[in-house]
């Protein structure tokens, strides 16, 4: 809480809240790392001869129970970069940033949710898993998380690149590796495994700057 000049009293975003990135780069990135081992990808991951092995079942759930809690310390990481950014944000970008945030949330919760329908329909307890099942869930759970939710992220990185260069709030090496993270989630993400880790990345790297300015202006 802080008085203004005219004797308004205001909230200010808690410095603490700075950590909510990383906590979400941290999530994030520990949950495609147990995905990615848990249910493979590609021509040798056809058959669902090596999901019968319970460690990765067990990296798979674990996977799963991390998402939603990334997905809210995402949506407080936002809150964090806007007011980073202040109140000089242009309204046509920071809409389409806000917009963009709210689509990744969501098409990650779907892609969550398909992993999750991989476990519980394609391999119940005491059966066999089916391969047509099997194929469809992993497909679909990495068709949203590579192809829609990596570029829902690649559309967050921009705006907010463009936003801190455009303005001044970001140092010239975040902006450049913002553009570099957008150019990678939008052109390979759908092909080259594990190149989706460097949302949560730029993700850490973002918050770690705007947690130490924040604590040189107290």
């Amino acid at each position: 809480m802080q008085t203004t000049a005219s004797g308004e009293r205001v909230l200010q975003t808690p410095r603490a809240a700075g950590l909510a990135g990383i906590v979400f780069a941290l999530l994030l990135a520990a949950a495609i790392v147990l995905i990615r081992l848990g249910i493979p990808e590609g021509a040798g991951a056809v058959t669902v001869q090596g999901f019968t092995d319970s460690a990765q079942r067990t990296a798979v759930r674990t996977a799963l129970r991390l998402v939603p809690f990334a997905g809210i310390f995402f949506l407080w990481f936002v809150g964090v970069v806007r007011s980073h950014v202040g109140d000089a944000e242009d309204r046509f970008l920071a809409t389409v940033l806000l917009g963009s945030g709210l689509v990744f949330v969501a098409t990650l919760f779907g892609a969550a949710a398909a992993a999750l329908a991989v476990l519980d329909t394609a391999h119940p307890p005491g059966s066999t898993p089916g391969l047509p099942t099997w194929d469809f869930g992993r497909h679909l759970a990495y068709t949203l998380m590579t192809g829609y939710a990596m570029r829902m992220a690649a559309v967050f990185t921009c705006s907010m690149s463009v936003i801190g260069h455009r303005l001044g709030v970001l140092p010239r090496w975040l902006t450049v590796l913002g553009f570099l993270t957008t150019l990678i989630l939008l052109l390979v993400s759908s092909n080259v495994p594990w190149v989706e880790l460097a949302f949560p990345a730029w993700s850490l790297a973002l918050s770690v700057y705007i947690l130490v300015v924040s604590g040189r202006t107290l």
